[in-house]
């Protein structure tokens, strides 16, 4: 039997008091506004899935978030450091930003997602926090149609960019949740209010 996470897909509600506060706690869904601007919604929903990441963490152990339990020897912690891996190249390498040391290894595909002895639970949470946040700063400068030039030469616009990192995201997302449940029984897709 799995123990259900909550889930909650509906947005926010007007009631009899007005408008229900603005939700911004990461431990909770955000929404992604019905009448939004695309930038606005393409940011909401990236956010609503890299909270369901960090979310997908909690409670778990080091142990239990380094396991490998599927067959691609995939683990929770290491999809983190994957994620925050390529948010980093996608937008502030394409867009000419700085980045910190990034854990790729031109003779190793697996550097980005494989979790070293040495890394704990929080460097990796703290490194997906320092990515995320250098994106959240770049997105909020730039145009959607800036284009910048990908790691592999394309010329990308910043909206192509954001729709690729939320397929990915939300991709790993499923893989994460599908560890998750494998580990400790829990499912769902996003924290319920």
């Amino acid at each position: 039997m799995c123990r259900r996470i909550a889930y909650r897909h509906d947005p926010p509600r007007t009631d009899d008091e007005g408008p229900r506060a603005e939700r911004t706690e990461p431990s909770i869904a955000r929404y992604v506004p019905y009448t939004g601007s695309e930038k606005e919604c393409l940011l909401a929903s990236l956010d609503r899935h890299r909270d369901a990441v960090l979310w997908k963490c909690e409670g778990l152990d080091d142990d239990a978030l380094r396991r490998q339990v599927l067959p691609s020897g995939n683990s929770i912690l290491g999809l983190v450091k994957h994620l925050a891996t390529w948010e980093y190249i996608w937008f502030s390498r394409t867009f000419s930003r700085p980045t910190e040391l990034l854990p790729l290894d031109g003779d190793d595909e697996s550097a980005d997602v494989r979790v070293e002895p040495g890394e704990s639970t929080a460097d990796v949470i703290a490194f997906f926090g320092r990515a995320r946040a250098a994106t959240d700063q770049l997105i909020a400068v730039l145009d959607l149609d800036q284009v910048g030039k990908s790691i592999f030469g394309d010329d990308v616009s910043l909206r192509w960019v954001l729709i690729h990192m939320l397929e990915d995201t939300i991709r790993h997302v499923g893989h994460i949740d599908i560890m998750r449940e494998m580990i400790d029984g829990a499912v769902g897709a996003h924290r319920r209010p």
